[in-house]
């Protein structure tokens, strides 16, 4: 086992890494920004490393500063939680030809499935069914575009190669608005991800999100881990997840489990990874595969009773999967709410002090968050400062525990989109289960 790992992160992400570390007799080292010498896994790290000033492009994306960090405080490994530096394949690059172990999968295939085409294309040989589109990047032929278009059937949706996390798409309804479609999408992916690759897929007016999590330990062992339904959405950023998705047969569950395995195999994967599909009128559309821990990861640890995070420390130890797929089975159901600092009409961020912070508890209710009374939510990062995790037996019972669990929760001195997921929990149409990713933005008249 790892005797030492630097987790490059910060929030409820850094001391969920903590607590798998510290079960497992593992040091930690915790590197911080200025602003973040107050966090809970700084105050609880074996040792802390300030490793530059607020803006995350000094700090949390400062690859030479982290490295330098583990280099002085002689870890062994760099866990890099979600977000920030954890799918850019040239910092696990640099973190293994450094010396250390990077706590996800190899650097070639974090490139391989970050850039969507490519990603496309190796889910294609690997029999993973993808949506119909134009299989590699469009050129700047108009009419070639148009013929394309025409082919797939409009609406159609142009994609950033590169993109992720609802940016550089944009849907096209007419020929007349493709070209302008086409050159806008380009100059925003430039912009936010340095390439202005991009590509045209059938854009699906009504779609589920439902993703499946997968663990494979590089000893040619993999399993799927179920699969989780992520489709309330806002400006494609998710709100609320769930596990496991409503409406999936036990067969169609198992031939994606069973694709999703064998694509993993064939691309030579490690660690904990996500492929995320779109699911429409009883069919599966594979859009990307995440490369790293994601949010939504403790509804599949409450069904399942695996703990992904001690299974990525394990598998960065060399170690084989210590259960297989026939061991695994579905126990229940869990509904996990985001919460976020902000106004929960206007979304705006709402930075500041917490005067009083009280989690919920009770019966099937987890609760991962890195708040405390007196902390200061610093302006300068994502606004998530909490995840509750409801488990029941039944879909219902979550639901129902959640319910209770938000109306418990206290965080005082800060606004948050608790009256958000109230509203959500207790709607027929969520209750119903099954509804797509336009929903929310419906309901919201967004």
């Amino acid at each position: 086992m790892l005797d030492k790992v630097l987790i490059a992160n910060r929030g409820e992400v850094a001391l969920r890494i903590q607590r798998a570390c510290r079960e497992l007799g593992i040091k930690t080292v915790a590197v911080h920004s200025t602003a973040d010498t107050s966090l809970k896994h700084v105050l609880l790290a074996d040792e802390t490393v300030c490793i530059g000033p607020p803006p995350s492009t000094g700090s949390y994306l400062n690859m030479p500063a982290i490295i330098s960090a583990a280099e002085v405080t002689d870890a062994q490994a760099i866990h890099p939680g979600f977000g920030f530096l954890s799918e850019n394949a040239d910092f696990a690059e640099r973190v293994e030809n450094s010396g250390f172990v990077f706590i996800g999968p190899p650097p070639e295939v974090i490139r391989l499935m970050g850039d969507k085409i490519s990603a496309k294309d190796a889910m294609r040989k690997a029999g993973v069914p993808t949506v119909p589109g134009s299989d590699g990047p469009l050129g700047d032929e108009l009419e070639e575009n148009q013929r394309l278009a025409k082919d797939i059937g409009y609406p159609v949706i142009i994609k950033a190669a590169a993109g992720g996390g609802g940016r550089g798409m944009r849907v096209v309804y007419t020929e007349a608005s493709l070209a302008n479609a086409i050159s806008v999408t380009k100059v925003e992916a430039r912009a936010a991800f340095g390439s202005d690759v991009v590509y045209m897929e059938k854009f699906l007016a009504r779609p589920r999100h439902i993703e499946f999590q997968l663990l494979a330990d590089g000893h040619g062992n993999c399993v799927y881990l179920f699969e989780r339904d992520c489709s309330m959405q806002r400006r494609h950023q998710k709100v609320l997840e769930e596990a496991p998705a409503p409406g999936i047969s036990e067969e169609l569950r198992r031939s994606m489990g069973e694709r999703c395995v064998r694509a993993c195999l064939e691309v030579g994967y490690r660690s904990a990874g996500t492929f995320e599909f779109l699911f429409q009128d009883g069919q599966f559309y594979f859009i990307e595969m995440n490369t790293r821990l994601q949010v939504e990861h403790p509804v599949t640890e409450m069904i399942t009773g695996v703990d992904i995070v001690r299974e990525q420390l394990r598998i960065a130890a060399g170690e084989k999967l210590s259960f297989r797929q026939e061991d695994l089975q579905i126990n229940g159901h869990a509904v996990e709410c985001r919460i976020n600092a902000e106004d929960p009409k206007t979304f705006m961020p709402s930075p500041g002090r917490v005067d009083l912070w009280h989690p919920p508890g009770g019966p099937g209710i987890r609760v991962d968050s890195h708040l405390y009374s007196g902390y200061t939510v610093p302006p300068y990062y994502d606004s998530m400062v909490a995840k509750i995790i409801a488990h029941g037996d039944t879909r219902a019972s979550a639901i129902a525990r959640m319910h209770v669990a938000l109306t418990e929760m206290v965080v005082d001195g800060i606004k948050t989109n608790i009256p958000l997921h109230l509203e959500i929990v207790q709607h027929s149409a969520f209750k119903n289960g099954g509804t797509d990713i336009h929903y929310l933005e419906k309901r919201l008249g967004l």
